[in-house]
């Protein structure tokens, strides 16, 4: 069975490595809008460079930029035995129209990956991406480590991720994003999981969601 999912939740909750995780089992693609962005960026385009304005200042991309790069990524032969969203939709808005392009399709199983708003603030803070693989590396023991574990490639902290921005991405979270769980909490393929454990547990929590709502479908 097809499965179409959408996973959202705050910055830093891990639904990167969760979506990561899950699209290497299923065999179906993950597609992480912020990803699409952040090539954006670093290519220098013109659409980069307005984004990156956007993303340093911790504020939420234009509905009609996301809205197109979802439209066109879904369409691909890979995704039409299944996809998972990351980071789409982050409104309520954008979450009508993902109803829209998915109409004909299999239904969508929607995730939220929840956490509180500290936690957050302080994996956020501490985590470093590398400059030369891309992966991102939290801290070790309370330490802030200095190169990639992955590549030993030099990390640094995105400029997105400083304390302030990120305060900054909750409050935008929260004032944008949180209303999906009203949107879509009345489905029965709404599930809520909690994200302040860690990374296996959580996959297992995503796990036992996903069964949960295939047996309410069943």
């Amino acid at each position: 069975m097809a499965l179409n999912l959408a996973m959202f939740g705050p910055p830093g909750a891990g639904k990167g490595t969760q979506a990561r995780r899950l699209a290497t089992e299923r065999g179906i693609p993950q597609v992480s809008t912020g990803d699409i962005l952040r090539e954006a960026v670093q290519g220098g385009t013109e659409l980069g460079r307005q984004v990156k304005a956007i993303m340093d200042a911790g504020e939420l991309v234009g509905y009609d930029v996301m809205l197109g790069i979802v439209r066109e990524r879904l369409s691909k032969a890979d995704a039409s035995g299944g996809f998972i969203l990351d980071g789409f939709p982050r409104t309520v808005a954008q979450a009508t129209a993902l109803d829209d392009i998915l109409e004909g399709r299999q239904g969508l199983v929607v995730l939220e990956i929840a956490v509180g708003d500290e936690t957050l603030v302080n994996r956020l803070s501490r985590r470093r991406v590398c400059g030369n693989c891309g992966a991102i590396v939290g801290d070790t023991n309370g330490e802030a480590q200095l190169l990639c574990p992955t590549c030993g490639g030099e990390l640094s902290q995105r400029s997105d991720d400083r304390e302030d921005v990120v305060r900054g991405r909750l409050e935008v979270y929260h004032r944008e994003t949180a209303p999906l769980v009203e949107f879509y909490q009345g489905r029965a393929s709404f599930r809520t999981v909690d994200g302040d454990q860690t990374p296996e547990v959580v996959a297992q929590a995503v796990q036992a969601a996903l069964s949960a709502v295939n047996g309410a479908a069943a």
